[in-house]
């Protein structure tokens, strides 16, 4: 899903059902929630790499490993 995506797109209403179901099983997932979910963008993340980006009700935004979703034990960005 992310490779669909260019740097500063935001992530369709569809997409953002997947990834807040997604972030359930994050091991920082209510610390990346916070306020409540607006929606998700893709920017940039460490070394040049592209990742998700939960962008909060209080206007706050969090990068998010969607690898640490699925395997739980992935060290969390």
């Amino acid at each position: 899903m992310l490779h669909k995506y260019d740097v500063r797109d935001k992530v369709s209403e569809e997409d953002s059902k997947v990834l807040i179901a997604a972030l359930a099983p994050h091991p920082e997932g209510d610390e990346k929630i916070g306020s409540g979910i607006a929606g998700f963008s893709v920017r940039t993340a460490d070394y040049g790499t592209k990742c998700f980006w939960v962008n909060r009700t209080d206007g706050t935004s969090e990068k998010f490993a969607h690898r640490a979703c699925v395997c739980g034990n992935v060290r969390p960005s």
